[in-house]
């Protein structure tokens, strides 16, 4: 572990009553420093809160904004439950998809955008639904997506997802 990593590790972890509770925050925070969740992040995080990789491992392959590869600067993440299929869902994703060039977990091929479906995002009154880096979009259509698609490519966030 970086001397870095044991600083803010040991940081995080005095904010809980227990170690395990510093676990997803440290790995946000690995992510946001290697662009995803790698190994020697796992093993790092293992040695911090004191349980093995697997647990570890078990804890990053369940939350939705872990990634354990390469991410995009921009991560488009798009419902895909009842509420937004019956909002135009189906037709929206499969715009994104050819719009990309990209399918399901895939980075398009310049490395800037990760595409995702994702179940419900809560927001089934204002279907379809969408997050551009943890933002929410609502009623999007597929001319709306091609509009926001153009602005986001102009922007350069510092990551993806921030760290806490």
């Amino acid at each position: 572990m970086t001397p870095q990593r044991e600083r803010r590790g040991a940081e995080l972890v005095a904010k809980y009553p227990e170690a395990r509770s510093a676990l997803v925050p440290f790995l946000q925070y690995c992510q946001a420093e290697d662009g995803y969740v790698t190994d020697q992040a796992i093993a790092d995080a293992a040695e911090l809160v004191g349980i093995t990789p697997a647990e570890v491992e078990s804890t990053a392959s369940f939350y939705s904004l872990l990634f354990r590869h390469p991410i995009g600067k921009h991560v488009i993440q798009v419902c895909r439950t009842l509420g937004c299929m019956l909002g135009g869902a189906d037709e929206l994703r499969e715009h994104i998809r050819t719009r990309l060039g990209v399918e399901n977990l895939e980075t398009t091929a310049d490395g800037a955008i990760t595409y995702e479906e994702v179940e419900c995002l809560a927001a089934c009154d204002r279907a379809p639904v969408l997050q551009h880096n943890l933002e929410f979009v609502y009623n999007v259509t597929p001319e709306k997506f091609d509009s926001l698609l153009e602005t986001w490519r102009r922007e350069s966030p510092a990551a993806a997802l921030p760290a806490e």
